[in-house]
């Protein structure tokens, strides 16, 4: 049996999205898979932007790295992804009255969106019998693995249970040795808001209750706002990007290695360039002010007109034909045969979709923040030391952030089947 992971840290250092503790959940995690779950180190893909000799987790290294290892894998072996770092929604972008959803997804940090299209296309190919678990620490995740039930949530639990009877019941690119000790120096200061304090990590029940009488702390909410995201892009692109136009510009700067739901929006855009618009619709560099060309905005438009009009007069290549939504609309689903079966993997994210995840510095050391969901099951681990089920885990994890001040509350979303499996197969 083998055992692989991949470890996600984006701090986005030195840009108005800057998290802090990130890469210290990457640390801890690898800390916590070799010491309690018998990973080799060797068998560990780290990915951090803190650091120039890591693999840096750009949108196409992360999509790279978990194609491998899903290849790799085979039935009975362990596969780990731990993600910490922004999540985000994209709205609806192509002015159609029926379009109103929206597209999860979590943020790298080259900003290159990954959203549940991407995540769909690669877990798709997981061998039956493949212990794969998923833990994304960030807000807007809870759809990541999309055809699994919501076990623990804010759907099927509005009040988290207190036990079991849940409803339904290689590539490491550097040496560890001195870089996770380091504090970054830059400041933040956006999406603040408080929660209350907490000192530390794995600490006795006792320090636990006290911090239920402590002083609210700040954290940073692991939410990217579309117009902060729209701001990012902007610098990047050199040009001003409106939150209408998010999608447009990341093919514009990453062009066929976008997001396959950038890829069927942009050809959604391509056939209305190409005279296809639907009644009411007016093209042209500056648009009118209506439907899909006020929402974009010129640039966009002037962009994919550039694009259609040069050689590569097909703006998006190579979308997969399976597992994507196809339609062009925002937040919707391919059909259920096209979508991750069942057994596919155990998915335990930050908090419920109308929360945020925090990232926290109640001490001021940046080397001491952590993301909450991460620390929390490091603490819980450590203290449980056997086996614990995804069950017990979540609903013991929500009952320390309780205890500890936070308002989140982390999801379970797996089959009915793995509610009472050992948490990453232990």
């Amino acid at each position: 049996m083998k055992k692989k992971a991949l470890l996600i840290g984006c701090n986005y250092p030195g840009t108005k999205a800057e998290l802090h503790g990130c890469v210290n959940d990457v640390s801890r995690m690898y800390k916590c898979l070799t010491d309690q779950f018998g990973f080799a180190e060797e068998d560990i893909t780290v990915m951090i932007d803190t650091d120039t000799r890591s693999v840096q987790p750009t949108g196409v290294n992360i999509k790279k790295v978990l194609r491998r290892l899903i290849d790799e894998a085979e039935p009975g072996d362990v596969l780990v992804l731990h993600y910490s770092g922004h999540g985000t929604q994209v709205p609806a972008e192509t002015g159609d009255e029926e379009d109103d959803g929206f597209d999860e997804a979590i943020v790298p940090t080259d900003l290159n969106l990954l959203t549940d299209d991407d995540f769909r296309v690669l877990f798709k190919d997981i061998k039956d019998g493949v212990n794969f678990t998923f833990i994304s620490d960030s807000c807007h995740s809870g759809g990541l693995i999309d055809h699994e039930k919501e076990q623990i949530g804010g759907t099927a639990n509005r009040d988290f249970p207190t036990g079991l009877g849940i409803p339904r019941g290689g590539e490491r690119g550097f040496d560890f040795g001195g870089v996770f000790g380091r504090r970054e120096e830059s400041d933040s200061g956006h999406h603040h808001g408080h929660h209350r304090q907490h000192h530390g990590h794995h600490r006795d029940e006792e320090e636990e209750e006290e911090d239920e009488r402590s002083e609210p702390v700040d954290f940073i909410n692991k939410s990217l706002s579309i117009e902060t995201l729209a701001e990012m892009l902007s610098q990047k692109t050199g040009h001003e990007v409106k939150p209408g136009g998010i999608r447009t510009s990341l093919f514009e700067l990453f062009g066929d290695n976008a997001s396959p739901t950038v890829k069927v929006f942009v050809n959604f855009i391509a056939d209305k360039l190409s005279g296809k618009k639907t009644e009411g619709e007016s093209g042209g560099g500056g648009g009118s002010g209506h439907g899909i060309w006020g929402a974009i905005g010129g640039l966009a438009v002037d962009f994919l007109k550039t694009k259609l009009d040069g050689d590569d007069s097909k703006p998006a290549h190579h979308v997969p034909t399976s597992g994507v939504n196809l339609s062009g609309h925002a937040g919707k689903k391919p059909d259920a045969a096209e979508r991750v079966a069942d057994e596919t993997g155990v998915l335990v994210s930050g908090c419920m979709s109308n929360e945020t995840s925090a990232d926290a510095n109640p001490t001021g050391n940046k080397a001491e923040a952590y993301g909450a969901l991460s620390n929390g099951i490091q603490t819980v681990l450590a203290k449980r030391g056997g086996s614990i089920t995804n069950g017990e885990l979540v609903t013991e994890v929500r009952k320390l952030l309780k205890k500890q001040g936070f308002t989140q509350h982390p999801c379970l979303y797996c089959s009915d089947a793995n509610v009472n499996r050992p948490f990453i197969g232990k």
